[in-house]
């Protein structure tokens, strides 16, 4: 299922917006403080995002730059404001696609499903995972804590999809040595052990200590 972040401070449009969509079984959240936009979309990790211009404390321009800092999730701007110096500002603060207010529903959803298959069909950047503050970007293997930015190696990156992607559950050392199977080089158990340990020893460098966790003779988790 498809998660699609809105933030729309216009109650009219945004209940209009998460009954309709949701009818084509996408999972919708609406953004509750526009103080603190970025932390709620981190920590739902949408797929996708819908963004009005005109917000309350700080505009949408904004809050694309600061997405755009940790992700590559696409946006889709959405604005009454659709003079051509509105549309080629949102696309050069990150945005998307541009759709101008009032919308057709059914235009704006046809708009969303080619994003969506564009984006993710096709093999292309996937959204982000977040847990602790930590985010991890599907699209550029990287790690992001506390404005540090973390380039991961392809076995780094694949242990920590798994175990964010798995948050709060245990992952067993099979399960991790069968997604490192995937890339070409043989893994036993001990280099699944020294790859843990040097991605701990990377963390703890951009401050985040025991984020993977060890469960005696079961496996990893982060929570």
């Amino acid at each position: 299922m498809y998660k699609i972040f809105l933030i729309e401070d216009d109650e009219a449009i945004a209940g209009a917006l998460l009954r309709h969509l949701g009818t084509w079984g996408w999972e919708v959240r609406k953004a509750g403080d526009f103080t603190n936009v970025l932390e709620e979309l981190l920590a739902f990790a949408p797929h996708l995002v819908l963004l009005d211009i005109g917000l309350p404390f700080r505009n949408g321009y904004h809050w694309c730059t600061e997405l755009r800092r940790v992700s590559r999730v696409p946006v889709i701007f959405l604005s009454s404001a659709s003079d051509n110096m509105n549309i080629v500002m949102a696309m050069t603060m990150g945005g998307d696609d541009f759709v101008a207010k009032p919308f057709d529903l059914e235009v704006l959803t046809a708009k969303i499903q080619a994003m969506l298959r564009r984006t993710y069909d096709f093999g292309g950047a996937a959204a982000v995972l977040e847990c602790r503050g930590a985010v991890l970007d599907t699209g550029d293997n990287s790690l992001t804590y506390q404005g540090k930015k973390l380039e991961l190696t392809r076995n780094e990156y694949r242990i920590l999809q798994v175990l964010m992607d798995h948050r709060g559950r245990t992952v067993s050392r099979d399960a991790l040595m069968q997604k490192l199977w995937e890339t070409d080089s043989f893994v036993d158990e001990n280099t699944l052990t020294v790859n843990v340990a040097r991605l701990r020893r990377r963390l703890e460098e951009i401050g985040l200590t025991d984020f993977v966790r060890t469960k005696k003779g079961m496996g990893y988790l982060v929570e």
